[in-house]
């Protein structure tokens, strides 16, 4: 990986932007994704975002942290926050920016158990295939401490498709990111709808449940240990 991200996360920090990154799948046209969006504040995220941000509690784990706004807000707040995310550059500008605990971990590394565990930004586009999400949910739950919660975000992005027809899930996607003429490599994304969601759940003994619908087709679920 060229860690296009980080590049971007770090020409932002260091006052030499001058342009943003650039999104596709291939279900969807180049987006811009600017990058002052990756370093708002609280009053600027998406009112699914703040409202995990309330509900964190306790020792809080911050996966796929970026510039580590959650973890900034959370730790002003007094709580013990540790921030992870896979691209070296994001964990440099997170540094820099004031987050106390970032380290450059992937989620199935991770072995610390926490009370609330951070998916944010379609959290489950990390579990990147359907086939995958068992995987994932079983190790989640063995960083758990007992009443700990995760919340994670997603979205049915069904609305998507007119006739839809394939041996895939439809919200398996090839995710591709460009920044400054470079492309990264190609990476799988999931995009799951809540009742998928949920299902997964009560399969590995897990809680799940709706704790607020967005305006567009998208979802905050908190999920925990089933008792």
């Amino acid at each position: 990986m060229k860690d296009l991200f980080g590049k971007a996360l770090l020409d932002y920090h260091n006052g030499n932007y001058t342009e943003d990154l650039i999104t596709s799948t291939n279900i969807s046209d180049d987006d811009e994704l600017p990058l002052p969006y990756l370093f708002r504040d609280y009053t600027e995220m998406p009112k699914l975002e703040q409202k995990a941000l309330q509900l964190s509690k306790g020792k809080i784990l911050d996966v796929g942290s970026g510039s580590g706004s959650h973890s900034l807000w959370l730790q002003n707040k007094g709580l013990d926050v540790k921030a992870i995310d896979t691209s070296k550059g994001a964990v440099s500008v997170a540094k820099s920016r004031g987050v106390l605990n970032v380290e450059k971990l992937s989620l199935l590394e991770e072995k610390e158990r926490f009370d609330s565990i951070l998916i944010l930004m379609n959290g489950t586009g990390i579990f990147q295939e359907l086939s995958q999400v068992s995987k994932y949910l079983k190790h989640i739950k063995s960083l758990l401490n007992p009443n700990g919660q995760l919340l994670i975000d997603s979205s049915d992005i069904s609305y998507m498709y007119d006739d839809y027809y394939s041996e895939h899930y439809f919200g398996e996607l090839d995710y591709y990111l460009s920044y400054k003429g470079e492309q990264e490599e190609p990476m799988k994304w999931l995009y799951l709808d809540f009742d998928t969601l949920k299902s997964a759940c009560i399969t590995n003994g897990l809680h799940c449940e709706k704790v607020m619908a967005g305006e567009h087709y998208d979802y905050l679920s908190r999920i925990s240990i089933q008792k």
